[in-house]
């Protein structure tokens, strides 16, 4: 039964109008008026054309809008096929909207999906970013039918992607999700999903809702908990990824929606991942993946130079969460000049699992740990760059895969400082 105490008495009451729905597709907003319209459009031909009989409802949950976004939401009802024209339906399609707060919260709003998936008994909901100026009618079907239709109990997109966007997803969220818990899940952090009523049933009481973690990384906790699990995964290539990658503008609050829910995962879900030991293929629905070559102006000067002194400016940090061996490898790759610097794949690989490590034991405020990855991040994504600016997309997915085999290899070396820990040594 969902917890309805993070429904609101109104959108609770929208809810019971609508009654049970066979489908539901939620989307969280703040302030998206320049891309709501086309998106809820989009999802609504979607739905249309490609589930004509089920009951279905879109539920907007707004973090204090302001432009009139959920008004955009709203008008998207249909109350009759001549409303749907020249597509047929059968069923009237609800577009709930509800302010949850003043503050936006990722947390909050999927919990209230979460819920309102439980309460409404959908047997599948999807979740699409507001800003996916890419969307396609046909995605709707490619996240929603191999539950409803095929028993899967969670979706997760392949994006197609520029070579260099997204280095913190191909250099550690996608290798190190997999070497944990065994499953090559490309998009760790999905902007498009979809999951099950089993799914929605483990989630809506889930502690995960309690922690920063949540709050903040709750894509990353869906993925996690339902590869620990066990749970039939499959992924669904949508094409272009069609919305901003928030990295670009904010490493750390990036860092933080990412890299802390998957530490975070590690201590609730560690008697599942230290079990694994080989990575199975995810079964999936076009591309495994799908880069571009187009020319991109990066300041690799400015990540070298931000590595360099994050290095020396955090020593103190770095001392409390990195080996002696580790942090003396880092120093003297800080002390190269950009024409001889390499951050190598062990390095790169060691110095995350001592991170993560680290946050297990919180030797320092777990807030901390994450802040001082960032100029490591930095360092690994110059030399990321630098090896592969004139790299063909082959050569640049064998690179990838070269580093997910490394941090296979080393999960041992993880599972040490985790058993030592948990030994008291």
């Amino acid at each position: 039964m969902a917890d309805e105490d993070i429904l609101s008495d109104d959108l609770l009451r929208q809810l019971i109008s609508v009654g049970e729905v066979d489908i539901l597709v939620g989307l969280h907003t703040h302030n998206h008026s320049k891309t709501i319209g086309q998106v809820v459009q989009v999802i609504r031909e979607g739905l249309l054309k490609y589930f004509p009989r089920e009951r279905v409802a879109v539920l907007n949950a707004d973090g204090g809008s302001h432009d009139g976004t959920p008004n955009q939401v709203r008008a998207a009802s249909i109350n009759d096929a001549r409303n749907a024209s020249p597509l047929q339906t059968l069923r009237t399609l609800h577009c709930v909207s509800s302010q949850y707060g003043s503050t936006v919260s990722a947390g909050k709003a999927m919990h209230i999906v979460v819920t309102a998936a439980d309460l409404l008994r959908a047997k599948a909901c999807a979740v699409i970013a507001p800003e996916s100026s890419a969307i396609q009618p046909g995605w709707i079907d490619r996240l929603l039918r191999p539950i409803y239709r095929e028993g899967a109990d969670f979706v997760s997109p392949v994006y197609r992607r520029h070579r260099f966007e997204g280095i913190l997803v191909t250099n550690l969220m996608y290798p190190m999700t997999r070497a944990l818990y065994g499953k090559s899940i490309r998009e760790p952090r999905p902007g498009e999903f979809a999951f099950s009523d089993r799914l929605s049933g483990l989630l809506v009481g889930h502690e995960l809702w309690t922690t920063e973690a949540g709050r903040l990384g709750p894509e990353v906790c869906f993925t996690t908990i339902s590869l620990a699990q066990g749970l039939q995964i499959v992924q669904t290539f949508l094409g272009p990824k069609g919305h901003l990658e928030q990295q670009s503008s904010d490493l750390v609050s990036a860092l933080r929606q990412t890299v802390g829910p998957l530490f975070w995962a590690m201590e609730t879900t560690q008697a599942q991942w230290s079990a694994v030991h080989q990575t199975q293929a995810v079964p999936t629905a076009g591309p495994e993946y799908e880069v571009t070559m187009d020319a991109v102006a990066i300041d690799r000067a400015r990540l070298h130079q931000m590595f360099c002194s994050g290095v020396v400016d955090l020593e103190p940090v770095l001392k409390s969460i990195l080996s002696a061996g580790t942090l003396q490898q880092l120093q003297r790759a800080a002390a190269l000049d950009g024409d001889d610097f390499c951050f190598t794949d062990e390095l790169w690989v060691k110095a995350v699992y001592e991170f993560a490590w680290a946050y297990h034991r919180s030797v320092i405020s777990r807030d901390h740990i994450i802040q001082a990855l960032a100029p490591l991040y930095r360092g690994r994504a110059f030399t990321f760059l630098s090896e592969n600016l004139n790299a063909s997309q082959e050569v640049l997915e064998a690179r990838i895969e070269t580093l997910c085999q490394t941090f296979e290899r080393l999960k041992p070396y993880l599972i040490g400082l985790w058993t030592a820990q948990e030994g008291g040594s």
